[in-house]
């Protein structure tokens, strides 16, 4: 029956997707490493010299904070070249930089978006490496120092950092789920990492290889993404090094947390079909296996695959098709997933923390976004200007150590 294979095809990919692949990585990098030793990453003998690239828009309020993370660095400061680029800012940023002369800070008035600011900004760039972070996210010490190590592989040529998401006592649904959903990420990159490549770098820190660099697209939604993957693409590996770190503070709410998404999910969508050539197995092997399993299927098709589960199940339990139990057990264990989300979604309401609950709300809400994110995109009018999300007051510097 059309119905009943239809079930079982989504019920699969819904499971593959989301514990299915881990679980497969985790054995096929067992499987690698008996044969082949883990790459292990050497301090070069000289530091390259490394520019720490900032695109930052009316970021007044961070400027001192991490510009005291940038200079406790641990990393010779002859070798550290710290560029701001700050189109379209009209607060105080600009003005609090000057109190920083060793600080090369470019800036016009029109803002174009992130992506332009970063096409500008890389004319400046004179280093062989360059690490880029944002203004609003806070790096251990030893993160630039960890990163470069791995460029001693001739092989690798972008290393994506780890994002932490700084959590307060009293978990909102946005800092309890994002945080959930973010050490599971963490723990998919590092195995990508260790079978072929990392799927992308977060543009909280990420550094390349400069002469690698390729001019994006104005409009581009997702630049880090598509940045690191343009590398991959060239036959160089995306290195995960989860001993350097960004801390970010969550969202202050759900709906702030809608905005970033719902523009990552449609980010997401622009780039699958942008890099569509990069799904030729035949050409890129490994990386188009991990690309669709690991990004891919998140954005496309398996968030329609979850939610026509439940109108399945229930059609096929009320045409009485066997095996009768087994959908009976399927339907009940939607039913209180969906039931627990909406318990967790009303408590988020109110910040009572509750991570459990979190986590079935935040693994809707995430499966959600790719269909606001189809939405945005076919409104999408090209400009890449981003909305900031307001975020918690959750303070960084306990977290770095």
């Amino acid at each position: 029956m059309a119905l009943t294979s239809l079930f079982y095809f989504s019920l699969l990919l819904v499971f593959y997707t989301y514990i299915g692949y881990g679980i497969l990585l985790w054995l096929l990098v067992q499987i690698r490493e008996l044969f082949r030793p883990k790459r292990q990453s050497v301090v070069p003998g000289e530091l390259p010299e490394v520019t720490l690239f900032i695109a930052a828009y009316n970021e007044e309020e961070m400027v001192e904070e991490k510009m005291a993370n940038c200079l406790a660095l641990d990393y010779p400061a002859e070798r550290l070249r710290i560029l701001w680029v700050t189109d379209g800012s009209t607060d105080l940023t600009n003005e609090k930089l000057k109190a920083y002369p060793g600080v090369e800070v470019h800036f016009q008035p029109e803002r174009r978006g992130k992506t332009a600011a970063i096409n500008r900004g890389m004319t400046f760039v004179k280093s062989p490496v360059v690490l880029f972070t944002d203004a609003n996210t806070l790096i251990n010490p030893a993160a630039l120092k960890e990163m470069v190590k791995a460029f001693t592989d001739p092989k690798t040529g972008c290393v994506a950092g780890e994002k932490r998401i700084a959590v307060k006592e009293k978990d909102t649904a946005s800092s309890g789920g994002e945080g959930a959903y973010w050490r599971y990420e963490s723990l998919l990159k590092e195995l990508d990492s260790r079978l072929y490549s990392t799927m992308g770098a977060a543009g909280e820190l990420f550094a390349i290889r400069t002469h690698l660099f390729r001019e994006l697209p104005v409009d581009t939604l997702l630049d880090d993404f598509v940045l690191s993957l343009q590398i991959a693409a060239e036959g160089y590996r995306i290195h995960y090094c989860k001993e350097a770190y960004a801390v970010e503070s969550a969202s202050l709410n759900m709906q702030e947390e809608e905005k970033r998404k719902v523009r990552i999910a449609a980010g997401g969508l622009q780039s699958v079909w942008r890099l569509r050539r990069l799904l030729n197995p035949f050409r890129h092997g490994w990386l188009t296996f991990q690309l669709l399993s690991h990004r891919v299927l998140r954005w496309t098709i398996t968030p329609v695959a979850l939610f026509l589960l439940l109108p399945m199940n229930l059609l096929l339990l009320l045409q009485r098709v066997e095996p009768a139990w087994f959908f009976q057990l399927t339907a009940l264990l939607q039913v209180l997933f969906y039931l627990a989300a909406w318990l967790g979604s009303y408590l988020a309401h109110r910040a009572i923390k509750n991570k459990l609950l979190f986590i079935p709300y935040y693994f809707l809400f995430m499966n959600l976004n790719p269909f606001k994110g189809a939405v945005y995109l076919c409104r999408f009018n090209g400009n890449a200007a981003w909305e900031k999300a307001k975020r918690s007051s959750t303070n960084h510097p306990n977290h770095l150590k």
